[in-house]
C-alpha cells in the first residue's frame, strides 16, 4: 500500500512537472510569437529614457521596401526602444526579428474579392518568389499618392486592422507610437512632448493634413495614439467591418481612413506641427514665418522621407549630443544650428538648396549669386537648368545633379543671432 501511494506520488510529481514543462513552453512560444522586446537590451549609448516603458512603437512597412529600410533600423531608433512591433504585408524574419502581417485577420472575403490584394495573395502562396519586378517600380507621390504601385495601393488597408493586431500583441502601453520605416524618432523629445498630455483620455496626435471634410494625421510624420483611443477604434472597427472595408476600398489614404474613424469615436486629431515633420532635414525651413507657428523654438521630434543613411546620421547626431553634451531635448533651432548651418557654404555643385524665386532669364552662377548679394533679403540662390532661384530663408537642400547652389553664410549667420533664444521650449499644447 504503501509502495503504490509512493507510486502515486511520483507519477503525480512526474505529471506536474509534465504540465509546468508545457505550460512554461506554451508560455514562451507565445511571448516569442507577439513580442521581442527582450531582444532588444538597452545598450550604453542609449540616453535616459523615462516614459519609454509605458509606450509601443509601431512601424509599419510592406515586402517591396522591408528588407532595405527596415534594418537600419536595429541599430539607430529602435536600439534603445524596449518594446516595438513591425507590421507589413507579409510575415518573415529580418535580422532575426520577426515581422507580422497587418492582414492577417481582416475580412477574407475582402482579401479574396478586391483587385488591391492581388499582391498580397501572390505573396501568401508563393512568398517572395511571388513578386515581379513591376512590384518594385516607384513612381513620384501625386495628389492621390502612388496609384500605379501595387504596395502602395495595398498599403491603405493595413491602418485599421494594424490597430486590431497591435492591442492583440500589447493592450496595456499608454501610448502607441506608429512610425514608418523612412521616419526617424528623437525619443528623448517625444518622451519630454507626452508628459503634458493625460494618457488616460482619448488622445490622437499628429501633423495635420486634410482630405475633403476629414482632418487626420499623416501617416509618415508619425502619429501617437493613447490606449483609450486605440481600444475605441478597434471596438469601431469590428463593430462597423463591412461599412469600414467598403470605405477603405473607396479611399487612397489608410491614415485618412484611420483619421476618419477617430473622428467618428469623437477623438479629434491635436495638431502637431512642426514638432512632427512630412520633411527631411533638407527640407526644412527652420526660419518661415508662412505657417501658424514659428518652428525654432519648437521640439524637432521626428523628420520623414529619410534614407537609411539619413537614419544613421540623424542617430550619429543625437548619440553624440547624449554622450558628448547632456543634451537630450532637441529643438528645431537645435537642428539648423548643428545639422544645417556648418554645411552651408558658398558654392555647393551638385546640390539643390530648394531656392524657389525664379529670376528672370538665362543666368549663370556667377551672375545668380550677384543677383543675391544685391537683395538685402536673399539668403540662398541656386542655378537649376540655366535658371536662378533666390530664397528669403535658408535650407540645406538635396544632392541633384547639374545644379549649382550657395548661401550667403554671413547674413544666415546674422539671422541666427536675431532669433529667439528659446529659454524654454515651445510645445503647443
Amino acid at each position: 500500500m504503501i509502495h503504490s501511494r509512493r507510486r502515486i506520488t511520483v507519477i503525480a510529481s512526474l505529471f506536474g512537472l509534465f504540465l509546468l514543462y508545457h505550460f512554461v513552453s506554451i508560455r514562451s512560444d507565445l511571448q516569442q510569437s507577439y513580442s521581442y522586446s527582450s531582444q532588444n537590451k538597452r545598450y550604453d549609448d542609449c540616453p535616459p529614457l523615462p516614459g519609454v516603458d509605458d509606450i509601443l512603437v509601431v512601424m509599419k512597412t510592406g515586402v517591396t521596401e522591408a528588407r532595405d529600410k527596415v534594418p537600419v533600423h536595429f541599430q539607430t531608433t529602435l536600439r534603445c526602444i524596449p518594446n516595438f512591433v513591425i507590421f507589413s504585408d507579409f510575415e518573415e524574419v529580418i535580422d532575426g526579428v520577426r515581422i507580422y502581417d497587418a492582414l492577417k485577420n481582416m475580412d477574407t472575403e475582402v482579401k479574396q474579392t478586391v483587385p488591391d490584394f492581388d499582391i498580397y495573395n501572390r505573396l501568401q502562396e508563393q512568398g517572395r518568389s511571388g513578386l515581379d519586378s513591376s512590384d518594385f517600380a516607384d513612381e513620384d507621390n501625386s495628389a492621390i499618392g502612388k496609384p500605379n504601385n501595387p504596395g502602395w495601393k495595398l498599403d491603405k488597408w493595413k491602418f485599421l486592422p494594424m490597430v486590431q493586431e497591435t492591442l492583440r500583441h500589447n493592450n496595456r502601453a499608454k501610448w502607441y507610437v506608429f512610425m514608418e520605416a523612412d521616419t526617424y524618432f528623437s525619443w528623448p523629445t517625444l518622451l519630454q512632448w507626452l508628459t503634458h498630455f493625460d494618457a488616460s483620455k482619448p488622445h490622437y496626435i499628429g501633423t495635420e493634413t486634410q482630405i475633403a471634410d476629414v482632418i487626420f494625421a499623416h501617416g509618415g510624420s508619425g502619429f501617437i495614439v493613447s490606449n483609450p483611443a486605440m481600444q475605441l477604434v478597434s471596438d469601431e472597427y469590428a463593430d462597423r467591418n463591412i461599412e469600414l472595408n467598403e470605405y477603405t476600398d473607396a479611399h487612397w489614404a489608410g491614415d485618412c481612413v484611420l483619421g476618419k474613424v477617430l473622428a467618428d469615436v469623437n477623438v479629434p486629431l491635436h495638431f502637431s506641427w512642426p514638432i512632427l515633420q512630412n520633411s527631411n532635414v533638407g527640407e526644412l525651413d527652420e526660419f518661415t514665418e508662412n505657417f501658424y507657428r514659428k518652428p525654432w523654438c519648437y521640439p524637432a521630434a521626428a523628420f520623414h522621407h529619410l534614407s537609411s543613411q539619413d537614419i544613421e546620421n540623424l542617430w550619429v547626431f543625437e548619440r553624440r549630443r547624449w554622450t558628448e553634451k547632456q543634451k537630450y531635448l532637441l529643438l528645431h533651432g537645435d537642428v539648423f544650428k548643428e545639422l544645417i548651418y556648418p554645411e552651408l557654404t558658398n558654392s555647393r555643385n551638385d546640390w539643390d538648396n530648394l531656392a524657389d524665386e525664379e529670376q528672370p532669364g538665362s543666368v549663370s552662377f556667377p551672375a545668380c549669386q550677384s543677383l543675391c548679394a544685391a537683395n538685402a533679403d536673399c539668403m540662398q540662390f541656386a542655378v537649376r537648368e540655366s535658371k536662378c532661384y533666390l530664397g528669403k530663408t535658408p535650407r540645406l537642400g538635396v544632392r541633384k545633379p547639374n545644379a549649382h547652389s550657395g548661401w550667403q553664410v554671413n547674413r544666415i549667420e546674422n539671422m541666427m543671432h536675431h532669433v529667439p533664444s528659446c529659454s524654454s521650449p515651445t510645445w503647443g499644447n
